[in-house]
């Protein structure tokens, strides 16, 4: 048995024998890792043991049968809706976010919860003492119930703790911290990260145990490690949000049993996380009356409708390239906006810095969020303010055109719900087979383009 110094991408896990700053196989940078390889002469009868341990035969297609999923309640509707309904049986979560962002605090009150609902939690923490876990219990006020915690970070006796308490649920924290005896290789390596979920998953689908595992990210923001550990779980969740602002977002990326983009929103208290069941009351609360530069939008995470409120800021520039900053908003698209309101309606936004955010953290992705942006920005250009009972929806085009959204059915009796007396909404959503504003109390104005909205806000 030989050793060797080989340098890895934790992207692709393409080898070099020396460190080269860009990867020659994904292109990526700064992601070749020094890894200490051991060459084990394997028997060439010797096959590959799959994780799952059990053959599959080849069968027909109409001879398989609809599986049954059991769900279980994880005690916070929020997290829930995200799921799908709940924690499937057997599934395994992949959770992810920023550090200090509540990942930890999440899954212990989610332990705990399910604890107290009659199922048996094992509570396995590479990172923290049992003295920092009971802490935290303590303060989240978790205490009773079959909620037991390992700390530990070897892959065999987790799997051994496993097997003698025979749990309900696993919550691995974190991933990057499990070490499995068969590689020689550092924990958070390629290779670690793959034998540990891969032996993880192995144990969810042949057992029934539903596993989640908490995932660090790198400086982009992605999830640390190899990409394909996205692909081997059944759910990837990111836990969203700043770190300043008690607002947090739990956002469904992938999901085999729900659908996905779905989100579930949090608040950050004294005693841990608590629900916010009504998202779009507690974004709009403190909105300013009669102020140039907003306006109010109602976008779509997932099946949720969710009223936000989009401030602009736009002020003479004393530099000569104008600064373009957006918080919860795409900068290009904010680029894209302001090109085509300089080119459609003649505003000089190129001799301005402009600034643009989203109350609460949230981040808009939706593009539906397009005309009330522009509405804001022309407002703060103009200091004229919009009116406070006005909401606007419609994707601009770069024409200055109103494209038709989608959902807008659920937008409208959304914003009608919070008590909006108007609301634009591009014209081809309006019609036979169409949105009916007959059925709803709502005034609903129908736009074509730029001019229209500016001619139904700014009288």
């Amino acid at each position: 048995m030989k050793t060797k110094t080989l340098y890895v991408c934790s992207a692709c896990e393409y080898r070099s024998a020396k460190w080269l700053g860009r990867c020659p196989s994904c292109n990526a940078w700064n992601t070749m890792e020094e890894q200490i390889i051991t060459d084990e002469k394997k028997s060439a009868k010797a096959p590959h043991q799959p994780y799952s341990g059990k053959s599959a035969p080849a069968v027909r297609l109409h001879e398989l049968e609809m599986p049954v999923y059991m769900r279980v309640s994880c005690g916070y509707g929020e997290m829930d809706r995200v799921l799908g309904g709940g924690l499937v049986s057997g599934s395994v979560v992949l959770l992810s976010g920023e550090p200090g962002i509540g990942k930890s605090t999440l899954l212990m009150q989610i332990g705990g919860k399910l604890a107290s609902l009659g199922q048996t939690i094992l509570y396995v923490s590479g990172e923290e003492s049992p003295g920092q876990l009971k802490m935290r219990a303590r303060r989240l006020g978790v205490e009773e119930g079959e909620l037991y915690v390992q700390t530990e970070t070897n892959l065999e006796r987790i799997l051994e703790e496993v097997s003698k308490r025979k749990p309900d649920v696993v919550i691995a924290d974190s991933v990057q911290t499990i070490y499995g005896e068969a590689s020689s290789s550092a924990p958070g390596s390629v290779t670690q990260v793959k034998e540990a979920a891969g032996r993880l998953i192995a144990l969810a689908k042949n057992e029934g145990i539903s596993v989640i595992l908490v995932g660090h990210v790198n400086k982009e923001g992605a999830i640390a490690g190899p990409k394909v550990l996205e692909h081997m779980v059944d759910a990837v969740l990111h836990f969203e949000g700043e770190r300043e602002n008690t607002y947090r977002i739990v956002r469904a990326i992938k999901n085999r049993f729900g659908s996905t983009n779905e989100i579930g929103v949090f608040e950050m208290t004294a005693k841990g996380l608590a629900e916010v069941p009504n998202p779009s009351e507690a974004l709009l609360a403190g909105r300013p009356q009669n102020v140039s530069g907003n306006c109010a939008v109602c976008v779509m995470e997932g099946t949720r409708p969710i009223i936000a409120e989009i401030q602009a800021l736009v002020t003479n520039t004393v530099f000569p390239s104008p600064r373009r900053t957006a918080n919860g908003l795409d900068t290009n698209r904010l680029c894209l906006l302001l090109a085509v309101l300089e080119k459609r309606l003649g505003l000089r936004f190129s001799s301005c810095d402009t600034y643009m955010n989203v109350i609460g953290g949230l981040r808009l992705d939706d593009p539906a969020a397009d005309l009330p942006a522009a509405l804001a920005l022309i407002s703060c250009m103009k200091d004229k303010p919009l009116p406070d009972d006005l909401l606007a929806i419609g994707e601009i085009g770069l024409s200055g055109e109103c494209r038709a959204v989608g959902s807008v059915e659920q937008r409208v009796r959304e914003a009608e719900r919070l008590g909006f007396s108007r609301i634009l909404v591009p014209y081809r959503n309006i019609g036979e087979g169409k949105l009916n504003p007959q059925q709803f109390s709502i005034r609903i104005e129908p736009v074509k383009g730029l001019y229209d909205a500016l001619a139904a806000v700014l009288k």
